[in-house]
């Protein structure tokens, strides 16, 4: 999932712009609250303050309707890159701010002060990169193989996607949108130009990257391109004559505008840029790098860690996690060491799939098996339904195992959990069902689901959020696989380890890519000695650290963060401990910074104490 309106500074799969706090100065010329406001006025204030906000940003950034089915501006693709647009969104935060400022906090009830607090959180956040000086830094690295539009865009046209195509609106407001993309594309270049210039380069791997999926997308036949699969379905409703002029206007637009636009980008990176890119792969190598990974660290966390603080915590769980697999090693009986049973689980034919169609069906019933098990933890369950699918070929190579891409509240589109079919010797079976833990049900899908389905929250805590939350509940979800027997089987226990200890060398890994100066042969090969990961996962996984640097550091911290509060909610409430108001409590309000997380949790204890 993917909040579209933060691609050009870092992209974050699966979600929303990240947040850290400014100091309390960043907003001190505000106005006084009002002191005879009722509780009432200061609700409906504040609740007024989410909309026009919400309305102002889904103006400023269109594909973020899109993704909620929104169609108010479906025919705009949007800007996301211009200094004006910077400037728009800048201006809007500080507005923000001094509305919310006029708000007494102390007159709201404790859920609204919940969103008060996450409100100014993440808007103080935002500003701290649309410094300037910040931008300065990423702006001019628009795109890389990883977070870049061109990674997800076309799928999202594809008329499998996100985009809707029931009607003839859609087919035009896409092709008005795709003028948008090539546009962009254009924009980028010009970016790019800016950095070079000033000497702030994405790197050589990372751009090479990018090269060879221009590449393949322009291999592709127009009617191969997923930019034209809408013009294989269409519905029903639309007559011939409107087939016939769609379907050349569609080839027109991927052959005059996309194309040319998508060769422009090739042509200067390969000849331009690439030359002058970084050798080495690490933020450290670049210039005001140490600036960018220190704000991305606490944007990705939203926690104030120094990078060798997450850097030591990777090392004693990557200690701890080796332990338990040992366990499974002598339980199963084999007789080699660790290492040796990470490449027996590599490379042993009956840990492989034998065909997609396997995979798939392997994913389709774990899905059932679960499905029947959630309503023991959860009080409220997702009305939007879950779908299962492989990602497209086109994209399949530089995807990750597996991916969600969330539905529309009304449950018109589904939710879809994506799962990475190629090279399928690499997709050894031992971790299907923590995958499906994480990306699926109740991973991403429950916590996203019932926060955008829950209408009487407001707009940017239905759909926005951070990664620390988003992805720290997907990784405790993969726990949750143990009460429900899941991992009885030995090897289903060391696959949900292996994805535990994935998300652990990731805080060793990132920091030392981006801090330690670690190159990326030295983090591939920490990550094959300590997993029985495939090199091609690994390799892959490594590049997306490099792509995106602080993201990968939000799963372990978040999720840690969620077990703590579980134990200490259970330690203090005792035999009135119950999981799903707990769980209830968690998810009900949306992605919540981690602080605020724990502020609701303690309340929560108290109030139960006192119940």
């Amino acid at each position: 999932m993917k909040r579209l309106a933060c691609l050009a500074l870092f992209a974050l799969p699966l979600t929303a712009c990240v947040t850290t706090p400014l100091p309390p100065a960043a907003v001190a010329a505000a106005p006084a609250p009002k002191p005879t406001m009722s509780q009432a006025e200061a609700h409906d204030a504040l609740f007024a303050l989410f909309k026009a906000s919400d309305e102002a940003s889904l103006k400023l950034n269109p594909l973020d309707a899109l993704l909620r089915g929104d169609m108010r501006y479906a025919d705009r693709f949007g800007d996301m890159i211009s200094d004006e647009y910077f400037a728009a969104t800048r201006a809007a935060a500080l507005a923000d701010l001094a509305a919310l400022a006029a708000i007494d906090r102390g007159l709201l009830s404790p859920t609204d002060q919940i969103a008060y607090d996450t409100f100014a959180f993440m808007t103080r956040d935002g500003l701290t990169r649309l410094d300037p000086a910040f931008l300065a830094l990423t702006v001019v690295r628009p795109i890389n193989h990883f977070s870049g539009l061109q990674t997800f865009y076309p799928t999202l046209s594809s008329g499998k996607g996100a985009a809707p195509f029931a009607s003839l609106a859609d087919y035009d407001n896409a092709l008005k949108r795709h003028a948008g993309y090539a546009a962009f594309l254009d924009a980028a270049i010009a970016r790019f130009r800016q950095g070079r210039a000033a000497g702030v380069v994405e790197t050589k791997l990372t751009i090479t990257n990018v090269i060879d999926q221009f590449e393949t997308q322009l291999a592709q036949k127009p009617e191969e391109s997923a930019f034209y699969g809408p013009i294989k379905q269409f519905p029903a409703a639309i007559r011939a004559a409107d087939r016939a002029r769609l379907a050349r206007e569609y080839r027109a637009m991927i052959e005059d505008q996309i194309y040319p636009a998508y060769r422009r980008v090739r042509d200067y990176l390969k000849t331009d840029y690439l030359p002058a890119a970084r050798d080495d792969v690490g933020l450290w190598s670049m210039k005001g790098g140490d600036l960018v990974y220190r704000n991305l660290i606490q944007a990705n966390t939203t926690l104030p860690l120094a990078a060798e603080e997450v850097h030591q915590l990777g090392l004693s769980e990557v200690a701890r996690i080796t332990a338990e697999m040992e366990k499974v090693r002598v339980q199963v009986g084999y007789k080699g060491d660790l290492a040796a049973f990470f490449e027996y689980l590599r490379t042993d034919k009956a840990f492989q799939p034998k065909s997609r169609d396997d995979l798939a069906k392997r994913y389709y019933a774990i899905g059932k098996i679960i499905d029947a098990k959630l309503p023991a933890y959860f009080s409220t369950m997702p009305r939007t339904p879950l779908e299962i699918r492989p990602y497209d070929v086109t994209i399949e190579k530089y995807q990750a195992g597996g991916s969600y891409e969330q539905g529309t509240p009304d449950g018109r589109r589904p939710g879809v959990f994506y799962f990475n079919a190629y090279d399928l010797p690499s997709r050894t079976t031992p971790g299907i069902t923590t995958l499906y833990l994480h990306e699926g049900a109740p991973g991403h899908h429950f916590q996203i689901s019932l926060a955008q389905e829950n209408k009487a929250l407001p707009s940017f805590m239905r759909f926005g959020g951070n990664t620390a939350f988003v992805e720290g509940w997907a990784l405790y979800a993969e726990t949750l696989g143990y009460p429900m027997g899941l991992y009885e089987d030995p090897y289903q226990r060391f696959g949900t380890l292996s994805d535990e200890m994935l998300r652990a060398m990731r805080l060793v890994v990132d920091t030392g890519l981006h801090a330690k100066r670690w190159t990326r042969d030295q983090a591939i090969r920490y990550m094959l000695e300590h997993s029985n990961m495939g090199r091609t996962d690994v390799t892959a996984e490594v590049e997306r650290y490099i792509a995106i640097p602080g993201q990968a550091l939000a799963y372990k911290v978040g999720a840690l963060t969620i077990q703590r509060l579980r134990a200490k909610a259970e330690a203090e409430l005792g035999p009135r401990f119950d999981l799903k108001q707990f769980h209830a409590e968690v998810l009900m309000t949306g992605a919540l910074p981690l602080p605020v997380l724990e502020a609701k949790i303690d309340r929560w204890i108290a109030e139960s104490k006192r119940a």
